[in-house]
């Protein structure tokens, strides 16, 4: 009989490449994940991973027991699920994660429905960058999160986790009429590898140049300041755009950001999960699009 938990182990490494990286977000040690991984290919009866050296690799009957994994995995969160709402009402712990524009104006009025409507709830909000929820839903660290997909850039979601449309908003460019337009502009960007960072890249790219980037900058109101101070142009949200500063003029991009809500595939019927959507749902008219 294959061990559910051990099968856990061996999705992480064919998501994070290294035992040491397993390790460290499934809170154990690297010989415990070692010896956890021999003990389920000796459950499984065929050799799993290859050993060079310090380097572990699947070999195709690993990556093959993955794909299972996936499957049997998924069920087992139908299960909890189930049995969740078997029990009564959502209660408890529910760990929620958010990028710093959905913490600042989706989360408190949804926060209010959920808390308001399920005083057993105890929501804990965590800001992420939507990049690295998906390894955090697997590791249990959070439950639901707050995500965002921009046009240029691929969905940072893998099979592990399903998502739920929210809403769309548009996006804005500073003090110029088009992208285009800022070829010659020193740029305000979020930090490289966030989603913000590749989105503004690859719109420059699209526009036929390589953006000169001068600062380096995660909140947006920060990036808006700067650019209210001529520091450089930017690209921002319409949620980051609302009470610009007076000095910035913002020009309508036929670009998009969309925010959706990410949990673990197979959990999506969770009492708590669900009611977090559906307060979720029910928060979208406060929001200025």
């Amino acid at each position: 009989m294959l061990d559910p938990r051990k099968l856990h182990l061996l999705r992480e490494l064919a998501r994070r490449g290294t035992i040491a990286a397993v390790a460290e977000a499934v809170t154990f040690t690297p010989s415990a994940v070692s010896q956890q991984l021999s003990a389920l290919e000796r459950e499984a009866g065929v050799r799993l991973l290859e050993r060079t050296g310090r380097t572990v690799t699947l070999t195709p009957a690993g990556h093959l027991l993955v794909e299972h994994a996936q499957a049997v995995l998924e069920q087992l969160e139908r299960a909890s699920a189930a049995l969740a709402a078997v029990r009564g009402g959502p209660s408890g712990p529910l760990r929620i994660g958010a990028f710093p524009t959905a913490a600042r104006v989706l989360l408190p009025p949804a926060l209010a429905t959920l808390t308001g409507a399920h005083p057993g709830l105890e929501p804990m909000v965590s800001e992420i960058d939507p990049a690295d929820v998906s390894a955090a839903l697997r590791a249990g660290e959070l439950d639901v999160a707050l995500v965002h997909e921009y046009d240029f850039v691929p969905p940072v979601t893998d099979a592990s986790t399903e998502t739920e449309p929210l809403f769309t908003e548009p996006m804005y460019l500073t003090d110029r009429p088009s992208v285009a337009a800022a070829r010659a502009d020193a740029w305000i960007m979020n930090k490289p590898g966030t989603l913000c960072h590749t989105m503004a890249i690859r719109a420059c790219q699209a526009a036929g140049f390589e953006p000169l980037v001068r600062h380096h900058i995660d909140d947006f109101d920060t990036v808006l300041a700067f650019a209210a101070a001529g520091q450089g142009v930017a690209l921002v949200p319409r949620l980051a755009a609302v009470d610009p500063p007076r000095d910035v003029r913002l020009t309508r991009l036929p670009l998009s950001r969309r925010t959706l809500a990410a949990f673990r595939r197979g959990n999506g019927e969770h009492p708590a999960i669900r009611a977090a959507i559906t307060a979720f749902h029910t928060a979208l008219p406060h929001l200025p699009l």
